[in-house]
């Protein structure tokens, strides 16, 4: 429940980043002051919108922290780009402004290497990963030339779709799942030029550094990792990359001593958008006590 005119993701507050950047974020309360904290991390071309129907609901169990990275949202671009590194670095000074700890980290799709990366770079910060649908390195069909070609195809559409004023129609079946104040926000800030801008300066270097992983990926140690796998083909995958994630998202969950691997068997790609209540579970099922 949230008051009568508050919004439901929560108040705002602007991160301020040690280069002068400062981030857009929303943070529901938990019901312990000194209680872990929920950090979710969105897809690639995604803000902190597509958690609307995630955070709200992990909310009563822990404090629950929603953001723009750089370049999308109300989060201004960075004009150092856009390199795994460079938005970890984001994402930990993030973390720093919201304390020690424990945090649950929470990334989908591009995001999942996003939060392993700052996981592995400060472990004893972090109680629990869960990664939803999220891309990973063990899926080799995503280092050939046909998905970098189609990657390319897709950027360059969306972004004369943008200007268009065409891409949001597409999302609208995403879009009628959120709750209106969060709909209303990813209708205006979602589907612009300067985020298909931004999305394709992370793609200039995103799959480079992801193929280095697959010779030294990021030590998370033993951080418990739960991975939700979308059931279904569909939202740009067909079923052999539907099979070929799920697949890397099986051998991720096996790497970690009691890691989970779950399905969402009646979802694609937006599984945060159409099974909410099982992302919400497999977080509150790694919060610490």
């Amino acid at each position: 429940m949230t008051a009568a005119g508050a919004h439901v993701q929560g108040t705002p507050v602007q991160v301020p980043l040690p280069d002068g950047r400062r981030l857009h974020s929303r943070v529901r309360n938990g019901p312990r002051q000194d209680g872990p904290t929920v950090v979710f991390e969105a897809g690639a071309g995604a803000g902190g919108s597509s958690w609307g129907l995630v955070q709200p609901a992990v909310a009563p169990h822990a404090r629950a922290v929603v953001y723009d990275r750089s370049g999308l949202g109300r989060s201004a671009p960075d004009p150092a780009g856009r390199t795994l590194a460079r938005m970890a670095d984001d994402l930990g000074a993030l973390l720093d402004h919201f304390g020690p700890g424990p945090y649950v980290l929470v990334g989908h799709s591009a995001g999942g290497p996003l939060v392993r990366l700052a996981a592995a770079r400060e472990p004893g910060r972090v109680a629990g990963l869960v990664l939803v649908d999220p891309t990973d390195e063990a899926a080799a069909v995503l280092f050939g030339r046909g998905f970098r070609r189609m990657e390319r195809t897709a950027l360059r559409l969306g972004l004369a779709l943008a200007a268009l004023g065409l891409l949001r129609p597409l999302f609208r079946r995403q879009l009628a799942l959120l709750p209106q104040d969060v709909r209303q926000d990813m209708a205006r800030e979602g589907f612009t030029t300067g985020v298909l801008r931004t999305q394709r300066r992370q793609a200039r270097t995103y799959l480079d550094e992801l193929a280095a992983w697959r010779d030294a990926p990021p030590d998370t140690g033993g951080i418990p990792i739960t991975v939700v796998s979308g059931g279904l083909p569909g939202d740009g995958m067909n079923a052999a990359v539907r099979a070929a994630a799920n697949a890397s998202h099986a051998r991720r969950a096996g790497l970690t001593p009691g890691g989970r691997h779950v399905i969402a068997e009646r979802s694609g790609h937006y599984v945060p958008l159409t099974e909410p209540g099982t992302v919400v579970r497999e977080i509150v099922a790694l919060l610490p006590g």
